[in-house]
Formats: structure tokens, C-alpha cells, sequence
């Protein structure tokens, strides 16, 4: 494969993703670092790639430690792996936080299924609940106040490839509008 084919492939996978939830690329780890200075890192779902403008979107709690983390610092990593074939995506970028009154929060609640909006119905979270209450049914509107969109955009892109023989890894990086600035092979 040339560069050229690794970053669309890349980024073809991303763009899968986000549409099935059984792609290993849908969950990734979200990189961060809190106030004390400490790498923090969690699995979110990819929502929606724009390849083109290389700009990836999570959905999260507004009360959740990681949005108070990139409110603070916005330079975040995400890092995913497919076991076929063997691909470990790693993109560093910024992250721009849009809150429950933005029209891009509106726009992404408004087409969540209610199963995925009764996830920002309960407490902050991290709180203790005590023993799990039983699924009382909830008004339709709860939880959009606590609903939050993370808009990433990738830097850069770090390609690596698990052969049996002859890793392979590339680095790609990116501008503020997505175009490709650099590509190159390195040492795995």
C-alpha cells in the first residue's frame, strides 16, 4: 500500500464506524489529562466522521470529568485498534466542546433513539446511586441539559500495522481544514 492508500483507509474505516456498531474503530479511547497532571483515558463511541475536514464526533455528558479536562486543555488523543487487520489508529488534535444550548448539541439529540437519551438521565457521572433503581420510564426532554457533542480534530494520524514479519507504521499530518501537509513511513 502507498501513503496515499493507508490515509484513506484510515479514514475509511473511521467513517464505517461511526455507522456500525460492531466495527472495532466505533469505541475509542479518549486521552486526556486532568488537573493533577495525570493521563486520564476512557472508551467513548464514535458518533459521525467528516473524513474531508478529518474532524470526528463523540457524544458526552456535560458533567463528566472529561469535559471539565478539555475545557481546561483541549489537546486530546484518540486511540483505536482493529483486530483485522491488526490496524492501531492513534489521532492527536484538539477538541471543541459544544454544550446543551449549542445548535450542534440540538442537532445530535434531536437524532438519538431514546434508549441512547436515557443515558443522560441519571446523576453525574462517577456519583454513587446506591443500588440500581428499576427502569422507571422518563420524560422524552430529560437528560438533553446534561447532553454535550466533542468535535476532534485530527493533527495528525499514526498508522500501525501488526504483521507476522515487517511492521509496518506511517504518520500523517494534518491542516486546520483537513488537508494532508505531511505523510511519511517511520520505524515501527
Amino acid at each position: 500500500m502507498t501513503l496515499a492508500e493507508v490515509d484513506a483507509s484510515a479514514w475509511a474505516e473511521l467513517e464505517g464506524a461511526a455507522a456500525d456498531p460492531q466495527s472495532a474503530f466505533r469505541y475509542l479511547n479518549l486521552c486526556s489529562v486532568d488537573a493533577g497532571g495525570r493521563p486520564q483515558a476512557r472508551m467513548v463511541v464514535l458518533r459521525r466522521v467528516d473524513a474531508a475536514r478529518r474532524l470526528l464526533e463523540i457524544h458526552t455528558d456535560v458533567r463528566s470529568p472529561k469535559w471539565q479536562e478539555i475545557s481546561a486543555d483541549p489537546r486530546v488523543t484518540l486511540l483505536g485498534f482493529g483486530p483485522q487487520p491488526k490496524v492501531q489508529l492513534r489521532l492527536q488534535g484538539s477538541a471543541e466542546l459544544h454544550g446543551p444550548t449549542s445548535q450542534c448539541a440540538a442537532e445530535a439529540w434531536s437524532s438519538l433513539p431514546r434508549s441512547t437519551r436515557s443515558t443522560y438521565m441519571g446523576g453525574p457521572p462517577g456519583d454513587d446511586i446506591g443500588e440500581p433503581a428499576s427502569e422507571a420510564p422518563v420524560a422524552d426532554g430529560e437528560g438533553r441539559a446534561f447532553f454535550g457533542v466533542l468535535i476532534f480534530r485530527a493533527e495528525t494520524l499514526d498508522w500501525f500495522q501488526l504483521r507476522h514479519a515487517d511492521n509496518r507504521r506511517a504518520i500523517f499530518a494534518y491542516n486546520n481544514l483537513g488537508a494532508l501537509t505531511s505523510s511519511r513511513w517511520v520505524n515501527p
